[in-house]
């Protein structure tokens, strides 16, 4: 097999390197926040699973995206990860959404932000 049948169609690597990028961070660094993530008791449970939910996706994991139910055959790029952080943006300038659809929107937000390294911090 070449290097370029190991790759993913954007080139980031292997799906599985953990040295591959998952937006601008390493896979194995997601990886990470999303286990210390499920870990905590201190976030609340909605925030927490927008978190959990936005990581499983970047990573390649969730079947659609948490906010505009997109699906990428090979786990989202750098530029649908970001469509999907201004469409939170969107959502969250909502006043109208129930308080606990706020909250889950909220944490996809503020993961993929860390993500695609609009933030340096790591939910």
């Amino acid at each position: 097999m070449s290097s370029k049948d190991a790759t993913t169609p954007e080139g980031r690597g292997p799906r599985q390197d953990p040295k591959a990028l998952v937006g601008v961070r390493p896979r194995d660094e997601v990886d990470l926040a999303l286990r210390r993530l499920t870990g905590r008791s201190d976030a609340p449970p909605q925030f927490a699973l927008g978190v959990a939910a936005a990581y499983r996706w970047a990573m390649g994991s969730g079947v659609r995206a948490p906010v505009t139910g997109t699906s990428a055959k090979y786990g989202p790029d750098l530029r649908l990860l970001t469509a999907e952080v201004d469409a939170a943006v969107v959502q969250l300038e909502d006043p109208t959404p129930q308080p606990g659809v706020r909250e889950f929107t909220r944490g996809v937000h503020d993961a993929l932000s860390w993500v695609c390294g609009y933030s340096d911090i790591r939910i």
